[in-house]
């Protein structure tokens, strides 16, 4: 059974993805913040596990926008 959304419930969701987004982004600016602070400090064992952290968040985000692009497509 497919299910549509009406458009104040479309809209619902995606001011709630945008939400989510933006504090994945400003955990990755964050993120890059310490570790160029941690590297000009001396300590560059940081910059590994911070790569996977910001790929982990651009997965994420990814995701969220193929979401998107899901639930906007037209259906039969």
């Amino acid at each position: 059974m497919t299910r549509t959304f009406t458009r104040q419930q479309r809209t619902t969701v995606v001011y709630g993805i945008l939400c989510m987004v933006l504090l994945v982004v400003v955990l990755q600016l964050w993120l890059l913040t310490a570790t160029m602070n941690a590297y000009l400090g001396g300590d560059p064992s940081a910059i590994w596990p911070a790569a996977l952290g910001s790929a982990l968040c651009l997965a994420f985000n990814a995701f969220m926008l193929r979401y998107i692009y899901v639930m906007e497509k037209p259906r039969p």
